[in-house]
C-alpha cells in the first residue's frame, strides 16, 4: 500500500528541515520499519514550501500507535519549528489522491 501526503514548512525552514532528516535518528528509523514503512521520500515544492511525501506499507498498516509513541513524539518536537504543526506538534497533513500512476 502506498501513502502520499503533505506537509507544509515555514518560509526559510527549507536547509534545516533538510539537515535534521540528514541526522534521522537511528531509533525513529528502527520504528518506522517495525511498523511496515519503506521507501519513503520526501520532496519539496520551492514555489508553495509544500513538502510531498509518499511511503510504502509493507503489509498490514501497523502506524496506528505511532502518534503515542515517545520516539515518534520527540521528532515532532524537534521538526515543530521548522513546520505547521498542530498544539502536540504532530505535523499538519493533507492527503494526497492518487490521480495517475504507471507501473
Amino acid at each position: 500500500m502506498r501513502h502520499a501526503f503533505r506537509m507544509q514548512l515555514k518560509p526559510g525552514m527549507r536547509d534545516a528541515y533538510r539537515a535534521a532528516h540528514d541526522h534521522i535518528w537511528p531509533e525513529l528509523v528502527d520504528l518506522l520499519r517495525a511498523r511496515g514503512v519503506r521507501d519513503y521520500s520526501i520532496y519539496h515544492d520551492e514555489d508553495s514550501n509544500a513538502l510531498f511525501a509518499i511511503l510504502t506499507i509493507e503489509g498490514e498498516d501497523r502506524r496506528a500507535d505511532l502518534p503515542s509513541h515517545p520516539v515518534m513524539k520527540r521528532w515532532w518536537d524537534e521538526m515543530a519549528p521548522f513546520m505547521e504543526t498542530h498544539p502536540d506538534n504532530r505535523p499538519c497533513e493533507w492527503p494526497l489522491e492518487r490521480v495517475f500512476h504507471l507501473a
